[in-house]
């Protein structure tokens, strides 16, 4: 067991990098979160064109980038989140416009990346969470002239994107409003306290394996490290108070899936967050609900933050489009 030998020779840069909380309170400490870009690694995007465009929503207008699509079209549509801990990223990093020209052109749909605000300078939930949901609604009234299907538009992200994602989707469903046909999640941070492995799931790894990927995590780069500590710190922050506070919309990985659409969900086998994807996908699995789920071997955290030069980035973004084009009318 081993980190990608591609993706491991990308991470010398982050050594001696802080903690991503450590990050977040430093002047200038989100810039550096740049570094996942993976170096100069040879990538070509694919020639997909986009448009800027503005949502009305309750907290102003929030920014979207439409990727691909076409009036006369009858496309599958993905609404995207970036990660970046609820407090960092946008939409020029890999993980949203990267991943927005691959999952367009490889699927012939449209991606609609969402520049959703960020819990900085005062913003706290649910402001972010209203900005998806602006999207997300906007996105389906407007499918047609997107050339997208209004019936197959998807809702998904990356890590702290993720939890966006699937907070939107149980507002919707307890709303009574339209659901995504699918939810295509990326290594999702969807717990306050982290679940230990193989909590609930049946799918975590057995002890020896365990120590294995443990030893694999302690040598990691300490940016790539996601702590208890850690984890509340970045929910406190997003949520603006203890995290015993924290909403299931917020916070969904302890709610009651039932009634969510099918989902696509990537775990990263060396990752801190791994438990928070493999915990949801059981819980899914134990509603009924159809669940295609990925563990990236030999992947850390963000990994889709690096350049799709590498074959391990490819293949992820590989498996969210095929979950893209695959994806069904839920209602």
């Amino acid at each position: 067991m081993s980190l990608d030998p591609d993706l491991a020779g990308a991470l010398h840069h982050l050594a001696g990098a802080g903690s991503f909380t450590e990050l977040l309170g430093q002047p200038g400490g989100l810039d550096q979160l740049e570094a996942f870009s993976g170096g100069a690694v040879p990538y070509q995007a694919p020639p997909v064109r986009f448009r800027e465009a503005g949502v009305h929503g309750p907290n102003g207008t929030v920014p979207v980038r439409v990727y691909g699509g076409g009036p006369g079209r009858d496309a599958p549509a993905l609404v995207w989140m970036h990660g970046g801990g609820f407090a960092g990223g946008g939409p020029e990093m890999r993980e949203a416009d990267q991943l927005a020209r691959e999952v367009a052109a490889r699927s012939g749909g449209v991606v609609v990346s969402v520049d959703y605000r960020l819990a900085r300078d005062g913003v706290h939930f649910p402001v972010p969470h209203e900005d998806v949901l602006a999207a997300w609604l906007w996105t389906v009234e407007h499918a047609a002239e997107l050339g997208a299907d209004p019936a197959r538009v998807c809702l998904g992200g990356a890590s702290a994107g993720g939890n966006l994602a699937v907070g939107a989707a149980l507002f919707l469903k307890d709303a009574g409003l339209p659901l995504p046909a699918k939810l295509l999640l990326a290594y999702p941070f969807l717990h306050a306290e982290l679940p230990g492995p193989g909590t609930g799931s049946g799918t975590g790894p057995g002890a020896a394996q365990a120590l294995d990927v443990a030893g694999v995590l302690e040598g990691l780069p300490r940016l790539l490290r996601f702590t208890s500590d850690d984890c509340r710190a970045l929910v406190e922050n997003y949520i603006g108070g203890p995290v015993a506070m924290a909403s299931s919309y917020a916070m969904p990985g302890n709610a009651d899936p039932a009634g969510l659409p099918p989902a696509a969900v990537i775990a990263c086998e060396y990752d801190d967050l791994r438990h928070s994807a493999e915990t949801f996908a059981a819980g899914l699995r134990r509603a009924g609900t159809d669940v295609d789920f990925r563990l990236e071997a030999g992947a850390v955290h963000g990994y889709l933050n690096h350049s799709a030069g590498l074959r391990i980035v490819q293949e992820g973004l590989a498996f969210l489009a095929r979950a893209l084009v695959e994806a069904k009318p839920f209602q």
